[in-house]
């Protein structure tokens, strides 16, 4: 049984001549966390947005679920409807590292915003089931709050829940915690750490380098749009193979 879900092959995204991906490979299995460190402008950002298509790739192939959205045969760029890549794309969630609420709307209506629009519940249902997902980030009492009375940690553990809202297959995490205050950062890393205890598969960039060891099951390092090692954090942590890693968690630990 094949329980691949996300297969990047060469994968090239270029901003004009600045080439940010310079030849991608990654294979996420279901049930795997992965974190990704590295320096910043080394493309870990860009590399989660292209996989849910909020950049598009330049070359190169990405298949979700055995579903391409990007890809390339005999070196000539396929392309898809926009159509369907987007329904595709609904099997990742993706959280923000600024968090991305609609300021005019409540915590609930935030949540529920999206699987109505989208036509994937009804308003009772995706209310009920919002009502869930904010009891599971420990924020029921703030259901009618609008984001401009919650705190940064709160605001993220509500852009958690909706995007868990679209019962997504995967989770990407863009730096979730850099516009934290620090003392909040402990909140939004204990709610991921609960998607993990239940198997949910995560790609997460961070520079929480404590919390990708304790929570990964595979950490890749990228540098200058490269993928410069990815293996089990007690591998990399201790004994990484390349002396750039080595001189980089240097200054993070």
């Amino acid at each position: 049984m094949n329980n691949t879900m996300i297969k990047v092959e060469n994968l090239h995204k270029n901003f004009g001549s600045l080439e940010v991906l310079k030849g991608i490979d990654l294979e996420v299995r279901k049930g795997e966390i992965i974190s990704i460190i590295g320096p910043s402008g080394s493309g870990k950002s860009t590399l989660l947005r292209c996989l849910i298509h909020l950049e598009k790739t330049s070359s190169g192939s990405i298949i979700i679920e055995g579903s391409p959205i990007s890809f390339e045969e005999d070196g000539r760029q396929i392309h898809f409807a926009e159509s369907v890549i987007r329904e595709r794309c609904r099997k990742l969630g993706m959280v923000f590292q600024n968090f991305n609420l609609f300021p005019h709307k409540t915590a609930i209506e935030n949540i529920c915003e999206a699987p109505v629009a989208l036509g994937r519940k009804s308003k009772a249902a995706a209310l009920a089931f919002g009502e869930r997902l904010l009891e599971r980030v420990g924020l029921s009492e703030k259901r009618n709050s609008y984001p401009c009375h919650l705190s940064g940690g709160q605001k993220q553990r509500v852009a958690i829940a909706r995007a868990l809202a679209m019962e997504p297959d995967v989770m990407l995490f863009d730096e979730p915690t850099s516009a934290l205050d620090p003392e909040l950062i402990g909140e939004v890393l204990a709610v991921i750490k609960e998607l993990a205890e239940d198997d949910m598969t995560m790609l997460i960039v961070t520079h929480e380098m404590t919390f990708a060891r304790e929570v990964s099951g595979r950490v890749i390092f990228m540098d200058e749009g490269e993928i410069i090692e990815a293996a089990a954090p007690e591998k990399l942590f201790t004994d990484p193979d390349h002396p750039r890693i080595k001189t980089f968690l240097e200054k993070m630990l």
